[in-house]
């Protein structure tokens, strides 16, 4: 398999070649290792471009068969809401090393307190979900919170100015205390989730008792392979040892222009138009493979896509990432901002302007125009 292949696999199995025509809400194949909503319309806009009719973020954040909650990275995910229980088990660690690692050092205090880290992020579960009896934002919930846990949960927070609790734990045992993020608020508002089923709050002892579609392991294979263990360890912030002792069994290993990867067995990807175009979001999940020199070749243009702070969009055509955009809105106007790394051809050029006036559309805009650093 050479690369552009894999990126052709990965265009196919995430669904981002198909046509938007009437279907449900919740008819797409990311919904399994969650749609991640960070930025402006991060998940609507993820979905539209895998062909679910949105018209705007709205449509998402009203629709009652999808959820919203903290998940892998401590990122917020929309998932299908009858699947919620099923991701809590999904998404747990598989150990207290694993618990160690997602949770960001926030384990050093625990551990010195001689408390394990799955214990004490039930004992934050516990507390949330006693707090979050109504709908509260996220501020409120903290203070709250806080006051109930004891020092080893506690950190002081330079940029707040204040003492609360850790912020990885606090997000991680949220959906492991049953509570969800209300769509559309920022500040986030958290409430409990409807009919949720009576459990102790806390991770699950055993996340492949979860339906086999919801693994996160074998997902990032589903979507995002070939791949290796690093890749997805550094995906779920999971040690590698875990990942590679929960590797799923039907795994093949291939290579991708003499490096070595891994697919599940029997996946294959489908052929699409050599000119399809995308703007993809900042966070799309096409973007969120680990192994980005196969995403971009040119690693002088790593830091431009994947900068610590304020991520741009991509402008994917065909199988290639060919620059960056950035969005401009003056008096209800929308000027897409493109940095292009080489010339483009009229036609793929009257591509990114239909996908331009259907982002602005999304938004509630008019294109008012597409302006080119590059």
């Amino acid at each position: 398999m050479n690369r552009r292949e894999a990126l052709a696999f990965r265009i196919s199995a995430q669904q981002l070649d198909r046509p938007m025509v009437s279907r449900p809400v919740t008819d797409a194949d990311t919904f399994d290792i969650g749609v991640q909503d960070t930025g402006r319309d991060g998940a609507s806009w993820a979905l539209a471009n895998r062909g679910v009719p949105l018209a705007n973020s709205s449509d998402l954040e009203l629709a009652v068969d999808v959820a919203l909650a903290w998940t892998l990275r401590g990122a917020p995910h929309f998932y299908r809401r009858e699947d919620l229980p099923d991701i809590l088990v999904a998404t747990s660690p598989f150990s207290d090393k694993d618990a160690a690692k997602r949770v960001i050092g926030a384990d050093k205090p625990l551990n010195e307190a001689g408390i394990r880290t799955l214990e004490g992020l039930a004992e934050v579960a516990t507390q949330l979900r006693a707090v979050v009896s109504k709908p509260m934002t996220k501020g409120d919930v903290s203070t709250a919170v806080t006051k109930k846990l004891s020092a080893p949960y506690l950190r002081y927070c330079v940029p707040c100015g204040a003492t609360h609790s850790w912020e990885q734990p606090f997000r991680l045992a949220a959906l492991y205390a049953g509570v969800e993020l209300e769509p559309g608020t920022s500040p986030p508002v958290m409430r409990r989730i409807p009919g949720w089923p009576k459990r102790a709050p806390g991770p699950a002892e055993d996340p492949l008792a979860a339906p086999e579609r919801l693994h996160p392991v074998r997902n990032y294979l589903r979507f995002l392979g070939p791949a290796t263990p690093n890749d997805v360890s550094a995906f779920l912030d999971a040690p590698v040892a875990e990942v590679k002792s929960h590797w799923p069994v039907d795994a093949i290993e291939v290579t991708v222009d003499g490096n070595s990867g891994w697919m599940l067995e029997g996946s294959e990807g489908r052929g699409h138009e050599k000119d399809l175009v995308r703007l993809l979001g900042g966070f799309d999940l096409f973007l969120q493979g680990r192994d980005r020199k196969l995403i971009v070749p040119d690693t002088t243009r790593h830091k431009q896509l994947w900068p610590v702070l304020g991520r741009p969009g991509a402008v994917s055509s065909g199988d290639e990432v060919i620059g960056t955009w950035r969005p401009k809105t003056t008096r209800g106007k929308f000027t897409l901002r493109l940095d292009l790394w080489n010339k483009i051809s009229k036609a793929v050029r009257d591509c990114v302007e239909a996908e331009a006036e259907r982002l602005a559309a999304h938004r509630g805009l008019v294109l008012a125009g597409i302006d080119q650093d590059g």
